[in-house]
């Protein structure tokens, strides 16, 4: 498909979990684009892997959601 950007395996993975932390907690996808300063399509394409969030987007997305960081970069527990 041309045209169409790849999706970074790294970048899929962390907006799987943003979006399954984001639905577990019950929180809008507006809202949480509202948190991270973003557009609704922009964080609809972090969690779909089609977007990359910086690391203050990161730490907004954390915090937004009372995780700690590990929680999006990891499915193993680390501190």
């Amino acid at each position: 498909m041309l045209g169409f950007p790849g999706v970074d395996p790294s970048d899929a993975a962390v907006g799987a979990r943003l979006k399954r932390w984001r639905e577990q907690r019950g929180m809008s996808l507006d809202d949480l684009a509202v948190l991270l300063h973003m557009s609704p399509e922009e964080t609809r394409r972090a969690e779909s892997g089609r977007g990359h969030l910086s690391t203050a987007q990161l730490g907004a997305a954390t915090s937004a959601l009372h995780l700690p960081l590990w929680a999006l970069v990891s499915d193993v527990r680390a501190y």
